[in-house]
């Protein structure tokens, strides 16, 4: 059975886009009239279907002119006049909301490949159901791409609740989803997605499609921008593995040097210090994330073993050429220490941009994790043999890493005899 990732997330909203009143620079004009318009509704109109007649009602029941409702119900609510992107009231209503479906990729099912056709079949089956299983979610515009790289389908709908104090009928994502049957709170949303993602994944299964876990959003990211941070993120993770085995090999060096003290140089105390300062810096040098984490502690413990290095030289008077040897293999691993330390300098500085960039992953991932634990409940067998395969997968690139480092060409120093 073929395997393909499903995504399934919040798209921007952009009518214009989706109705290709504007082409980007991924869109094929020639491609553009087999695309499939399901609905296409001026959001104007729409708003006028759903909530005139409420809005009639509410202002008969007001005897004060200033409670009433003034203009159309968009009006009132975003202050604008009908648009075809995306509005937030004061109350954090949207004026409309967008989702995006995608079965596989442009590798396995995009424009050129055997599944192109079998992609579009299984999303326009998904079509065709939505506003049956979503009754409160006024679909006014669904336009079904094929003129990009692969198959996607957007879907724009309005959230309609019905009250009991104000105007009956509202624009209401949260009482949609709870007249729905998903419930209240913040998982309501995430409730309704994992519901949707299992109908995808009920369609896939009976054309032969094995689907694996949605992929995480990119967010606002446009394709190209966002494939730069990914590039850049796995150059970053590379730099990490070697930054935390040269920081092993360094330590290793100074382990070695203090052994080279005669038994009148020996200080309990500063080598009790070294022996904490090597084992609290091995802790932190296991991962590149955990570098990542603790560089200023990193610098801190590398200037401590530093220090030490430097007062075991400092009594050569008392010793022998024995001394005399150590202090040009001190000075041999200062120079190396610092050159380390530039490099620790230069990751610092990248610190700010992926600390950003780690905070808007984990508000992904707090969705993502959301929709696994509905999963959980729903398809836990599926979910299982997921998570085995992404473990495997998992491991397997952490091999390849690892023999990536391993086999790094590095300039040949002089050892002073430590090697």
């Amino acid at each position: 059975m073929k395997q393909k990732r499903i995504s399934f997330g919040q798209g921007k909203g952009s009518l214009t886009h989706n109705n290709r009143e504007f082409m980007a620079d991924n869109v094929d004009p020639l491609r553009t009239p087999q695309n499939i318009t399901f609905v296409r509704q001026p959001i104007g109109e729409a708003y006028d279907h759903l909530f005139a007649e409420s809005t009639e009602r509410y202002n008969a029941k007001q005897k004060r002119n200033d409670r009433k409702v003034q203009g159309s119900y968009y009006e009132h609510l975003f202050g604008v006049k009908p648009c075809n992107t995306v509005r937030t009231a004061a109350d954090k209503r949207k004026s409309f909301y967008e989702d995006v479906a995608q079965i596989g990729k442009r590798e396995d099912s995009g424009y050129g490949t055997e599944d192109f056709q079998l992609i579009a079949d299984c999303l326009k089956e998904y079509m065709a159901g939505f506003q049956k299983r979503n009754p409160n979610f006024y679909v006014f515009n669904a336009v079904l791409h094929m003129d990009e790289a692969t198959p996607h389908l957007h879907i724009d709908y309005i959230p309609v609740g019905h009250y009991r104090r104000g105007q009956d009928t509202q624009n209401g994502i949260a009482q949609a989803l709870k007249e729905m049957g998903y419930g209240e709170g913040k998982q309501a949303i995430a409730r309704w997605r994992a519901a949707e993602v299992e109908v995808l994944n009920k369609i896939c299964f009976e054309h032969g499609i094995k689907p694996l876990a949605p992929e995480k959003a990119r967010g606002t990211l446009e394709i190209p921008e966002y494939k730069e941070k990914r590039r850049q993120a796995d150059e970053l993770a590379v730099q990490n593995a070697q930054a935390a085995a040269e920081l092993s090999k360094k330590v290793r060096q100074i382990n070695r040097a203090l052994k080279y003290l005669p038994d009148l140089q020996k200080n309990e105390k500063a080598e009790h210090e070294f022996l904490v300062a090597v084992s609290e810096l091995q802790d932190m040098l296991k991962s590149g994330m955990s570098i990542l984490r603790n560089k200023d502690s990193i610098i801190s413990r590398i200037d401590t073993l530093e220090s030490l290095t430097k007062k075991a030289m400092d009594k050569r008077d008392k010793a022998d050429l024995t001394i005399y040897d150590l202090r040009q293999r001190g000075e041999e691993i200062t120079a190396e220490l610092d050159d380390t330390l530039d490099k620790l300098k230069a990751v610092r500085a990248e610190k700010s941009q992926l600390s950003s960039e780690l905070q808007t992953v984990k508000a992904e991932n707090t969705e993502y994790r959301e929709i696994l634990a509905t999963l959980e409940r729903i398809a836990p067998t599926i979910l299982r043999q997921e998570k085995a395969l992404f473990q495997k997968e998992k491991e397997q690139r952490q091999r390849e890493q690892i023999q990536q480092v391993e086999h790094q060409p590095t300039k040949k120093k002089r050892s002073w005899g430590l090697e």
